[in-house]
């Protein structure tokens, strides 16, 4: 049975929110997804029409992230994000720091990623983000983030559809 893939958003508190997935593909794959550049890359590209062409992602406590978007061909515009990771169990969880520059820096918001088993050998992800006040979490919610989000994960599943 395949369960549901629908990206599920969630706010609670003032500050946090708490997004779900349903993936096929088992924890140690979407794990990777998450900590390999080169995998990094394919997917989280975002909407549809940009590209990725810096990451840079060093997976071990204290190391350095950095991922820069910019509409596919060259077009005007673009971001980045910069953050660090906390903590890192392989294939289970992910805690993380992240800020936007638009191009000012966003408050940072702090991710706490699961990554956990499910009956029919894919993977349910967790991603709980806390923002540092209401304010920050309106508008991080007010700026698309969860089509992004959505059309990004799609790709994972593209990624591993073979081995779901």
């Amino acid at each position: 049975m395949n369960a549901p893939t629908r990206l599920t958003l969630a706010t609670e508190g003032d500050t946090e929110v708490v997004v779900t997935r349903r993936f096929a593909a088992p924890p140690e794959l979407v794990y990777r997804a998450h900590v390999e550049p080169d995998l990094i890359r394919r997917w989280m590209t975002g909407p549809d029409g940009w590209e990725m062409p810096r990451c840079e992602c060093d997976p071990r406590p204290g190391g350095a992230i950095r991922y820069d978007w910019a509409p596919a061909g060259g077009g005007e515009g673009g971001f980045h994000l910069t953050g660090e990771f906390r903590e890192l169990v392989p294939h289970s969880r992910i805690v993380h720091v992240e800020r936007m520059h638009l191009p000012d820096p966003t408050p940072d918001n702090e991710i706490t990623t699961t990554f956990e088993p499910t009956a029919d050998g894919g993977t349910l992800l967790t991603a709980r983000m806390r923002l540092p006040n209401a304010e920050s979490r309106a508008a991080m919610l007010a700026s698309g983030m969860e089509h992004g989000m959505e059309d990004s994960y799609a790709r994972i599943d593209g990624l591993f559809a073979d081995a779901g």
